[in-house]
């Protein structure tokens, strides 16, 4: 064990979870491009708690919380 803290990337799972409302809210509104932007707020949010989770650091920052 190394000693270091990690906290959980919570602002990953927001973007995460707007982004898989918009794609529902999208889909059943027939709006493409609610559609579109869930799709790009899933990828980042993805990328931010994968990156978040290995311990590399994102935009300066070790940790987003």
């Amino acid at each position: 064990m190394s000693g270091e803290f990690r906290a959980p990337p919570e602002r990953s799972y927001i973007v995460i979870t707007l982004g898989i409302i918009l794609l529902i809210v999208g889909a059943l509104i027939d709006i493409s491009i609610l559609w579109t932007i869930g799709i790009v707020l899933v990828v980042v949010g993805a990328i931010l708690w994968i990156l978040g989770s290995v311990g590399r650091a994102v935009g300066g920052r070790r940790h987003y919380w």
